[in-house]
């Protein structure tokens, strides 16, 4: 009887978790390292949220009853997503500039696990900056409402949007060409909260820039943390927020994935 050709090898995917959680402890272990860029990355929101609260707060009328601390905490946790997922780019364009992705490859580590590993040390590090400012904001007056299986979703809804800025991150670090263009890049990814309902009602701005703020990622996200935590009707607004980060989460991992092939083959 002729001979059948045996099937072709199945990928063996096992190893992808473990190297992963590997790679994450190597970034974090990185950004310990790194005391002022880790000081900064922390200290940057907490001096935000000082800032909207002391220095804009007095001159702002969101229309509503609540008091401006407690108004503008979920757009000062977007805006530290946006920030602290920027060196998440920046991470991943130094590896490859310095070559240590070549070293990796050699010891059969997988793009996906590298790239996993700069992106979960990046949530890891938003949640400990998303830790220090509610700890601040309940100091200087941040009052929520929400209940218990609120704290949840919004929780969740808050991971979820960090997980989908880092993949994007990282997908721009591969991108980028140095780890100045990286960290420039992701600038216009960290803007997006400011037209958004980050700081004041959307109604308020001009008609052009009420539609594109009404119609970007960041303000759904927004409106569903603030509507959660203040015990509010939020309506259809988290799935809507939970549909943009699903998108940006494909679309990132899928461009990081085609992106990683092209740099390093």
């Amino acid at each position: 009887m002729p001979e059948t050709a045996p099937p072709p090898p199945v990928p063996h995917l096992l190893p992808t978790l473990p190297n992963a959680l590997i790679m994450t402890g190597r970034s974090l272990r990185l950004s310990r390292r790194n005391v002022d860029a880790l000081i900064t990355a922390l200290a940057l929101p907490v001096l935000l949220l000082l800032i909207f609260v002391y220095f804009f707060g007095g001159a702002i009328n969101t229309g509503t009853d609540t008091r401006y601390v407690t108004y503008v905490v979920p757009g000062v946790l977007l805006l530290c997503a946006g920030f602290g997922s920027s060196s998440t780019a920046v991470a991943v364009t130094e590896d490859l500039k310095g070559g240590i992705v070549d070293r990796f490859r050699s010891l059969d580590v997988g793009g996906i696990a590298i790239l996993a590993g700069h992106v979960l040390a990046s949530v890891a590090r938003n949640l400990l900056a998303t830790a220090l400012v509610l700890a601040l904001a309940f100091a200087i007056g941040f009052r929520p409402r929400a209940t218990p299986s609120a704290w949840l979703a919004a929780i969740a809804l808050l991971v979820a949007f960090i997980l989908a800025l880092s993949w994007l991150s990282a997908a721009v670090g591969l991108l980028a060409k140095s780890p100045e263009a990286a960290n420039g890049y992701t600038f216009f990814v960290s803007f997006l909260p400011y037209p958004s309902s980050a700081f004041v009602p959307t109604d308020s701005m001009p008609a052009w820039l009420t539609a594109f703020s009404d119609h970007q990622p960041v303000t759904p996200v927004i409106d569903s943390l603030r509507g959660l935590l203040l015990n509010q009707p939020v309506g259809t607004t988290p799935w809507v927020a939970l549909a943009w980060c699903a998108g940006i989460l494909v679309g990132a991992v899928g461009s990081a994935g085609v992106l990683f092939r092209r740099r390093v083959g």
